[in-house]
């Protein structure tokens, strides 16, 4: 009967569907698909499955599913009757490890490009005698077997490799699935992708119950980076199918989008709340923090990020938030092992780090009662917040709420250290050259935070105090004697055209006019070249140290190991330096990605110290939400552009005094010379055959500078002619020649 046979056939298509035949090992599949000369791309094609599948299929990271399970048993069925093992053939050891990034040779340079991108070199006089880093390990280490499967994982159990820079055997067998997951569904299957290629299936049906199995099955999270820390709240990315799935919507409206957050009456939001769940302040935003209030030293804590709801901004993280779940969970896997793991944005990730490195508070040694208590952390920020000077404070906060309405600070009053944005006319004979080129210092302003003594207490306000440059602090001071056209260098006087030097005392490069508020590197610069300085009063802070040199060491380390990934290596020669970052982004799109976050957790997390009021209905002179934070700081910030400043006009100085090159423009971190050529090496100078002591040198070490760009210097005197601005930042531009947004002081 036909309804008979109809039954038969489903019957019998749910046992070619349960029992099957074991398939052959991992490491037997990838031979016999190579035998027959066949790609990863072609049987995924085949079986219409995705390519990363039939890779994880062939390391043994994850088992194909009915129904795709018999069609690739009869695959490797019939590529076994044709291309049989030798009989006393040894098969292959499995291979469990992560396919490594790039490292063959990038661009057409020398053999030993392959090795990836040069280290950038330190700037003040200890950074320079550090040793080079090494190159660390690849992206994953490989994942050796254990005897005990998961009951959720889609491939043999594995413990995961330590982040970069782990000591051996830190691994935590609580997070031995990584930091974070990718939450997506599939077929109708909910799905976690986790760091290393690691599947897991989620059984969760809602958002409460997806936070109960990440905090009890998935074994997510990552161990504290600091002996008195915490580990890393275990993250969950959820992609625009996870999210309808648990019900919350694939994108903001626009007064969401304002808000920064879904509204409270939202039916999730309601199932977090029954199910005894609370949010933090920020409310259920692009990243939210799902928890339950601690008990004892547990801690319950899931972060969403949600990149449909723009938590990844594409301002740093470029396309991350349209990547496929295991690329995004690959990208993301990198950066928490190599920073940290994600806390927000990557301004808010930067200010984590600090605060991850050094803890507010530590366990006391045991009492009588052989009980510890918490204690203040030396060399932290501790846990409450300290007042800043007067001086330092910006426009609108408490401390000013006295001065009149309409009132403007001048540089008696008013800290103001920021990054340069300065030009010049060209001279004659520098419009007889060809072209201007631009160099950028590498990650500068974490070379500046590195070896920097910076305030941990509240300011002590001092009157007629000596200069002492080991005091961090703001002084008072009046620099306006500083003459540029004489100054020392090392220990000799030199002689320079001051007319074609910006000051090095002020953002804008012009010469003070009395006295004024500087950071404690400002001042000593002065001292540096030369001069005598008498302050008139001061706000120093004994309480100091170096608080910033393990923040600058993890963002470095990470820096410098993903470019290796990239091809750009520590030790390769000024050509072939150039030649190796010459589409460097392209060799590894993904990694190229990790490169920007990384850049912009330096300068987002600098400047977080001095964050401004977000609306919330804030008006001058009223606290605003950062100054509660211990870490909102901004002398720290102050201090650290003061270094970053003050080391590139060092090496702008000792440029001119050794081949009298002058800068043409400066814009932060890149600097502009007229030259013959098109290269940098047209113009950097060489002594004895190496770079010239304390100027600038090619690598990507911070502190060392790679080429920005190249324009003709017709196009630089055109542009200014054309927008009527003799003085136009050409720095702003340099790099494609595109002129836009030119503010020509009108």
């Amino acid at each position: 009967m036909p309804e008979e046979e109809a039954l038969f056939s489903a019957v019998d298509a749910l046992l070619e569907q349960v029992a099957q035949d074991p398939l052959p090992p991992p490491a037997e599949r990838k031979r016999l698909r190579e035998a027959a000369g066949l790609s990863q791309g072609q049987v995924a094609k085949a079986l219409d499955a995705r390519r990363e599948s039939v890779g994880n299929w062939e390391t043994g990271r994850s088992e194909p599913r009915p129904p795709k399970r018999a069609a690739y048993a009869r695959l490797l069925d019939g590529l076994a009757a044709r291309f049989p093992a030798e009989p006393n053939a040894t098969a292959p050891a499995q291979d469990t490890s992560v396919p490594e990034t790039f490292t063959g040779t990038p661009a057409p340079a020398e053999a030993r490009l392959s090795t990836g991108e040069a280290p950038e070199a330190a700037v003040m006089t200890t950074e320079q005698n550090s040793p080079p880093l090494p190159a660390t390990a690849p992206v994953a280490a490989s994942r050796p077997a254990i005897t005990k499967p998961s009951s959720t994982s889609r491939r043999p159990g594995a413990k995961k490799a330590a982040p970069a820079g782990t000591p051996a055997g830190a691994t935590d067998p609580r997070f031995e699935n990584g930091p974070l997951a990718v939450v997506h569904v599939e077929d109708g299957q909910v799905l976690a992708y986790c760091t290393g290629g690691l599947v897991l299936d989620v059984p969760a049906k809602s958002l409460p119950s997806l936070v109960d199995w990440t905090l009890k099955e998935a074994k997510l999270g990552q161990p504290k980076l600091s002996g008195p820390g915490k580990p890393a709240d275990p993250l969950l990315v959820l992609t625009e199918a996870a999210l309808e799935r648990y019900g919350l919507p694939a994108a903001l409206t626009e007064e969401e989008r304002i808000a920064g957050r879904i509204p409270e009456g939202h039916k999730v939001i309601k199932q977090l709340t029954r199910a005894q769940w609370k949010l933090t302040k920020r409310g259920f935003g692009p990243w939210a923090r799902i928890y339950r209030p601690a008990t004892g030293s547990e801690r319950a804590c899931v972060q969403l990020c949600i990149p449909s709801w723009n938590a990844l901004d594409t301002r740093h993280w470029g396309a991350a938030g349209q990547l496929a779940p295991a690329e995004l969970a690959r990208l993301l896997g990198v950066y928490a092992s190599r920073v940290m793991t994600p806390r927000g944005s990557t301004a808010v990730t930067g200010l984590e780090l600090m605060t991850a490195l050094h803890p507010a508070t530590r366990a006391s040694e045991p009492d009588a009662d052989g009980k510890r208590h918490s204690e203040h952390n030396p060399g932290s920020l501790g846990k409450d917040p300290v007042d800043c000077a007067p001086c330092e404070a910006p426009d609108g906060h408490p401390l000013l709420k006295d001065l009149p309405r309409f009132h403007v600070r001048g540089p008696g009053e008013k800290l103001f250290e920021e990054a340069y944005d300065w030009a010049r006319p060209m001279t004659d004979a520098e419009c007889t050259l060809r072209h201007l080129v631009g160099i950028d210092v590498n990650m500068a302003f974490a070379a500046g935070a590195n070896g920097l003594n910076v305030g941990l207490g509240a300011p002590t306000h001092v009157t007629n105090p000596v200069f002492d440059p080991k005091l961090p602090g703001s002084w008072l001071v009046d620099l306006s004697h500083v003459d540029l056209s004489r100054v020392k260098v090392g220990k000799e006087w030199v002689e320079l055209d001051g007319s074609l030097l910006p000051s090095p005392f002020t953002p804008k490069g012009e010469r003070p006019e009395g006295p004024a508020w500087y950071a404690t590197p400002t001042v000593a610069y002065a001292v540096e070249l030369g001069y005598d300085v008498t302050p008139l009063e001061a706000y120093v802070r004994y309480e100091n140290g170096r608080y910033l040199d393990g923040w600058y060491q993890r963002l470095r380390d990470a820096f410098l190991a993903t470019m290796a990934d990239l091809g750009v290596d520590a030790d390769l020669e000024p050509a072939d330096f150039l030649a190796a970052m010459d589409g460097y982004r392209g060799r590894d799109p993904e990694l190229a990605i990790v490169v920007s976050a990384v850049k912009a957790t330096v300068k987002g997390g600098l400047g977080k110290l001095r964050e401004r009021p977000r609306g919330e209905g804030w008006r001058p002179g009223e606290p605003w939400r950062a100054l509660s934070r211990p870490t909102w700081r901004p002398d720290i910030r102050a201090a650290v552009i003061s270094r970053t400043r003050i080391n590139l006009h060092r090496k702008i100085v000792k440029h001119a005094a050794f081949t009298g090159q002058y800068p043409i423009a400066i814009l932060s971190d890149c600097v502009v010379y007229a030259a013959d050529g098109t290269s940098p090496l047209d113009f950097l100078p060489y002594k004895d055959g190496k770079p010239l002591p304390g100027g600038f040198k090619l690598g990507i070490n911070p502190g060392l500078v790679k080429w920005e760009g190249t324009q003709s210097v017709l196009w630089g005197e055109g542009v200014r002619e054309q927008f009527k601005a003799p003085e136009l930042n050409l720095a702003r531009y340099i790099k494609d020649g595109t002129v836009t947004d030119v503010d020509n002081g009108e």
